[in-house]
């Protein structure tokens, strides 16, 4: 077993804040594409802002999971001696 690390998988908080962000950017670019009307875009001076932001999010949640496939997150096994807390030796 020697130096093995296991991933945290589903706990990685990265993944749980790409799942919420992607959840509320889908409803917005639903929102924007099929429930806009031409009195929203009036108010907001043409622009379908919940298109927009539901991209954006999309865009965003894209960049999350690239950067936990990219960067996985590795966790050490319990008692292969990689303890990080002790201090180090102190030089004389």
């Amino acid at each position: 077993m020697g130096s093995e690390k296991k991933s945290p998988g589903a706990f990685d908080v990265r993944l749980v804040i790409a799942l919420l962000i992607g959840v509320y950017g889908i409803v917005l670019t639903v929102l924007g594409l099929g429930f806009t009307t031409d009195e929203d875009l009036a108010k907001a001076d043409g622009m379908n802002i919940n298109l927009i932001a539901g991209i954006g999010m999309l865009i965003f949640t894209a960049l999350f999971l690239l950067w936990v496939k990219l960067r996985p997150l590795r966790v050490p096994e319990p008692g292969d001696g990689a303890d990080d807390t002790e201090a180090p030796a102190q030089q004389s």
